[in-house]
């Protein structure tokens, strides 16, 4: 039988047992791994086969940026699902929203997979659609956007909440975990159809498989969801009526200060996850530096093997060492390997691209992930921490992640161009620097906002208060 386990000083009414707690746990790593399927899925469709299937008219520089630009529309829309999903989460509770944005990204996801392209396909059943198609593409990914902006904010608020009060930061990085888990299934997946050769998959049905089979992780993540029960945190509020009416209010009202350090602190990671997950990939095969074959997903195999270790590690250590210095420290990791990672990613070496972006996403930017679950949660006051973390997180993913490819494409074209356009391996190698600059630059702003940011580790989260509020009336 379940013992029970507080997770903070005051037990609620309905403790919670070990299954509650392994339950929790396993519905949001399912959610989780379903996220970042669709984002890895969607950054290597987007750097590998979305130009000629979608954008076809353009040449192959232009076709990478317009690609990359319905990427980005995806991150333009988070902020908006955040605020909508973050507001519901805090007054209607975690489970209903996990529920439901989980079902909203899925169908998505699905129904990507079975839109016509720009022109007919041998594969398809239906001729192409013209200018329809990248609009029906862009919309769906708008929608797959509102749906992703609360879920992995409400996937690490529920296991903090959930989690031991000592081993918050442990517990909270399993969700995580699911990351690689669905970077993995993605990257296996594309690895497999790229064995028929980018022709066959873009020229034939194939290129809808790894997208028509996300309908398996909805089906076991929706019906873990509704096994679940509501977070602690969120009960006891609802118990003694203190869920907030406005949250969004009281939110711009009270946590200006919490949320640009949240937006700080996200940059360097959400950044580089997208820089190395998608940018990299299309740079590396460019004809400026000549790699080919499924060198992307031999990459994020590799990177989200050592990620899934890398990640429960990162979590204990804040357990232990505090949430700021180790977040601060797989920063710095990031900051100081961006130049010598993208100089290697210059040398159109295929041996060397897959161990640097292994060890640049594996360690660094995993690394930060597995940290700052805990982190980012108990950063904010329990009546608004849902729409806070979403807002902090989707926010910094527009201004990082969702940008992060469409200048780079942008560094890319501007510097081949300069070069004369050459299409021989070795040509426009200069953008290289530009790249490892603009890493540099969101990591040197995480690390100077980890500076700022007070360390709210095992902090009580039923206080309506900030961290940073908290640490104020304390000093």
């Amino acid at each position: 039988m379940s013992q029970p386990i507080l997770t903070d000083a005051t037990p609620p009414p309905d403790p919670v047992t070990t299954t509650d707690l392994r339950r929790a746990a396993w519905a949001s790593s399912v959610g989780s791994a379903l996220e970042y399927y669709d984002f890895a899925l969607y950054s290597l469709a987007s750097a590998l086969i979305f130009g000629p299937l979608f954008f076809p008219s353009a040449d192959p520089t232009t076709g990478l940026i317009l690609s990359f630009g319905t990427y980005f529309v995806g991150f333009a829309v988070r902020p908006v699902g955040g605020i909508i999903f973050g507001r519901l989460g805090d007054r209607l509770g975690r489970k209903f929203v996990l529920t439901t944005t989980i079902a909203v990204m899925g169908a998505a996801s699905l129904l990507i997979g079975l839109l016509p392209t720009y022109h007919d396909n041998p594969g398809d059943w239906y001729g192409g659609a013209g200018i329809l198609a990248p609009i029906l593409l862009i919309a769906l990914r708008v929608v797959q956007g509102l749906g992703a902006g609360a879920e992995m904010a409400g996937a690490s608020i529920l296991m903090t909440e959930y989690a031991p009060r000592r081993r918050r930061g442990f517990f909270a990085s399993l969700p995580f975990m699911g990351v690689q888990v669905g970077t993995v299934a993605a990257a296996l997946i594309y690895f497999l159809l790229y064995s028929a050769g980018k022709e066959t998959i873009t020229e034939s049905w194939l290129w809808r498989v790894p997208f028509l089979a996300s309908v398996l992780i909805i089906g076991v993540a929706i019906w873990l969801r509704l096994r679940l029960k509501e977070s602690p945190t969120f009960r006891k509020l609802k118990a003694h009526d203190q869920i907030a009416d406005h949250p969004l209010r009281e939110l711009l009202t009270n946590s200006r200060g919490t949320l640009l350090r949240g937006i700080g602190l996200r940059l360097a990671e959400n950044g580089s996850s997208s820089i190395y997950q998608a940018l990299a990939v299309a740079y590396v095969t460019t004809a400026a530096v000549g790699i080919t074959g499924p060198i992307g997903a031999l990459s994020l195999v590799f990177a989200a093997s050592l990620g899934s270790v890398m990640v429960p590690i990162a979590g204990a250590l804040t357990d232990r060492y505090g949430r700021v210095r180790v977040y601060r420290g797989f920063a710095l990791f990031q900051l100081v390997a961006a130049f010598p990672i993208w100089w290697a990613l210059s040398q159109g070496d295929t041996v060397l691209t897959i161990v640097v972006i292994s060890l640049a996403l594996g360690i660094g930017t995993w690394g930060m992930f597995g940290s700052q679950s805990a982190f980012m949660t108990e950063l904010f006051g329990a009546r608004h921490r849902y729409l806070g973390v979403s807002v902090a997180r989707e926010v910094s993913a527009v201004l990082s992640g969702g940008i992060a490819p469409l200048i780079g494409a942008a560094i890319i074209a501007a510097v081949v161009t300069a070069d004369g356009g050459s299409d021989v391996p070795g040509a426009g190698l200069g953008s290289w620097v530009f790249l490892a600059g603009y890493t540099a630059l969101l990591c040197a702003i995480t690390v100077a906002t980890t500076f700022v940011t007070p360390d709210p580790a095992g902090r009580d989260l039923e206080d309506p208060r900030d961290a940073l509020d908290v640490q104020r009336q304390t000093t």
